[in-house]
């Protein structure tokens, strides 16, 4: 195996700056070819030994000295966490390691907060992602990259359906994973080679669109609740009941969604999934009832409901207090409206 050798370097570009002083670098050889790496460490030329690569004759030369070992350790150890998940390091992984500030010993658990901390992807998407990793954690703490195989899936599978998780909600927690295997491979975290979804098929049942009947919503709405935050996520259920909003559209509004038209409050927002436009009048819809409930609140604290996943173990909490056998959720409340 090729390795990296590591060393230290001096005024590399043969300048002092205006302080007098030059940079200390680490210079890393892999294949005739090199790169020059940072240790933010500036000296006179008189306390630099060139023949030992060691800082003399500064009031912080033990100090110093310790710090460039240290830096030396950190490029090594993060070489050695490739070497360890059968990865080939190279030049180029050790800098975007670098640039990361990646963890030597990082856990796949850890690299997938990490992705999830400085993705682009939507709020939604983002969450979902996280009650994954957090499922995942509680299955096997301290996951490995190396211990992400066609049999730890199989395992993760067995685990989630003996939680209680139906096909469907197995398979989204599968398919979140999957995202994150896929990323962890494009970073260099796992090999392609190694791939696990390769030969793992998810599993999943046609989905059926749940609604609520007359009688059912009835229920809901003369639910006496006292509970805070089961009552603010049952006011918003209702809510998305008579107005037909998705979760993720919930989530997102905000004061400046609700405008008057003729002195009556309409709702104007742009469906995240599906970026249409839409513009609904919420004195028409159920008597107003929508407006009744949005009066107790500020839309801000009213549109800050937490994690879909989260939500929807107090909506299934709510059903039961309200005596419905059926499995409620918030996509329930989106085909409701549609179904009248």
């Amino acid at each position: 195996m090729d390795k990296i050798r590591y060393r230290l370097v001096y005024n590399r570009k043969k300048q002092l700056n205006k302080q007098g002083t030059a940079l200390v670098q680490v210079e890393a050889l892999l294949n005739q070819r090199k790169i020059y790496l940072k240790t933010n460490i500036y000296l006179r030329p008189e306390h630099w030994d060139k023949q030992t690569a060691q800082v003399i004759d500064h009031p912080q030369a033990n100090g110093l000295n310790a710090m460039l070992f240290e830096f030396v350790l950190y490029l090594q150890g993060i070489e050695l966490s490739f070497w360890k998940r059968g990865i080939q390091p190279t030049l180029a992984l050790l800098r975007d390691a670098i640039k990361k500030n990646t963890p030597i010993n990082v856990t796949f658990t850890v690299f997938a907060k990490e992705y999830v901390k400085h993705s682009d992807r939507r709020q939604s998407t983002k969450d979902n992602l996280i009650t994954t990793i957090n499922v995942l954690q509680e299955f096997r703490p301290g996951l490995d990259f190396k211990d992400i195989t066609y049999t730890s899936l199989k395992d993760f599978e067995s685990y989630l359906r003996e939680k209680g998780n139906g096909v469907n909600t197995v398979a989204k927690h599968l398919r979140q994973l999957r995202t994150l295997v896929n990323e962890a491979i494009n970073q260099g975290y796992i090999h392609a080679d190694a791939y696990p979804f390769r030969k793992f098929k998810i599993k999943q049942e046609k989905g059926r669109h749940e609604f609520l009947t007359p009688d059912e919503l009835r229920k809901l709405e003369n639910l006496e609740v006292e509970d805070r935050k089961l009552r603010h996520v049952l006011d918003a259920f209702l809510f998305c009941c008579y107005v037909g909003l998705r979760f993720s559209d919930f989530c997102q509004l905000a004061p400046e969604n609700f405008i008057r038209v003729n002195g009556k409050r309409w709702l104007h927002f742009k469906s995240i999934k599906t970026g249409i436009e839409l513009r609904l009048p919420l004195h028409l819809l159920f008597e107003g009832k929508a407006l009744t409930i949005l009066d107790r609140y500020s839309i801000e604290k009213f549109a800050d409901l937490g994690c879909n996943s989260d939500v929807n173990k107090y909506l299934s909490q709510i059903a039961g207090m309200a005596r419905i056998r059926k499995h409620i959720t918030y996509h329930v409340a989106k085909h409701h409206t549609i179904s009248i």
